[in-house]
């Protein structure tokens, strides 16, 4: 079995599979590894390590080496120019009057290309705008159009729940979200409650969902009859994050409990 070590060209981003051949390397060293597009500066996120033939993707390329700090210095150099770029290039799609929106550029690390992302509600014909870019740039010209998803992880920002958005931090996958997940966690189904930035379905319904289906096996439903230490009761709500039981009592008390204080009596529906 090939040995590999998984990288990252951006944080947050999908990890690949290079060959690392003898070097000494392992998690947070910056490397230079050969991709499709040239050179690449990428940082390791895992050890060494055995894979199966079909988790690699073929050809498996080498790291090159491990990062200098010229080789910082350049991809701060790049970032720099990337941002000149991107107003370079917002000006000519004006020009050229296009439908589309610039989100971000970004300069390959040996500056052989130069790559825009950008939105747009459909396809674009923007062969006359790579032309006057390459002219402008002498380098080779990329666009690649990107998902409202896409662009708030190039983006970033702040959620509802005042952090950085989950996509920029730490999520390298989309995953599809539903309505069901929000119904599942007992939440607002008020779309600006539950979306995002993007304005999707907000990524956190999707990975926290596994964490309340284990909650909701446990804690008792809402309406079941239960018994506490101040008699019985029926569940009118239930904190599934913090084991929280709320119990309506038959004289009307509402009291909350810890879930392991509270016995389901029988299925009994709340009157």
């Amino acid at each position: 079995m090939p040995k590999v070590v998984g990288v990252r060209f951006k944080r947050a981003s999908k990890m690949y599979y290079f060959e690392p051949g003898e070097l000494d390397i392992g998690p947070g060293d910056d490397v230079i590894v050969k991709t499709s597009r040239g050179l690449g500066f990428a940082t390791v996120v895992t050890d060494k390590k055995e894979v199966a033939p079909d988790e690699v993707v073929s050809p498996l390329r080498p790291v090159i080496r491990k990062a200098t700090r010229e080789d910082r210095h350049k991809v701060k150099h790049n970032e720099m120019k990337a941002q000149e770029a991107q107003k370079v290039c917002e000006s000519k799609v004006e020009k050229h009057g296009l439908p589309m929106q610039i989100v971000d550029a970004e300069y390959a690390f040996d500056g052989s290309q130069l790559l825009f992302y950008f939105t747009a509600d459909g396809r674009v014909d923007f062969r006359e705008l790579v032309r006057d870019l390459a002219s402008t740039f002498h380098t080779r010209i990329e666009l690649r159009q990107i998902g409202v998803r896409d662009e708030a992880k190039l983006v970033g920002g702040i959620g509802q729940c005042g952090r950085r958005c989950c996509c920029t931090t730490f999520i390298s996958d989309f995953y599809p979200v539903t309505i069901k997940m929000a119904k599942q966690q007992d939440l607002s189904l008020n779309p600006s409650k539950i979306s995002g930035l993007c304005g999707r379905l907000m990524c956190c319904l999707q990975f926290e969902e596994e964490t309340y289906k284990a909650a909701k096996e446990v804690l008792p439903q809402q309406g079941q009859k239960v018994v506490t230490s101040e008699g019985q009761g029926w569940v009118i709500r239930c904190n599934h994050l913090k084991r929280r039981v709320v119990v309506r009592h038959p004289d009307g008390n509402v009291e909350r409990y810890p879930a392991d204080e509270v016995q389901v009596h029988d299925g009994s529906e709340a009157q």
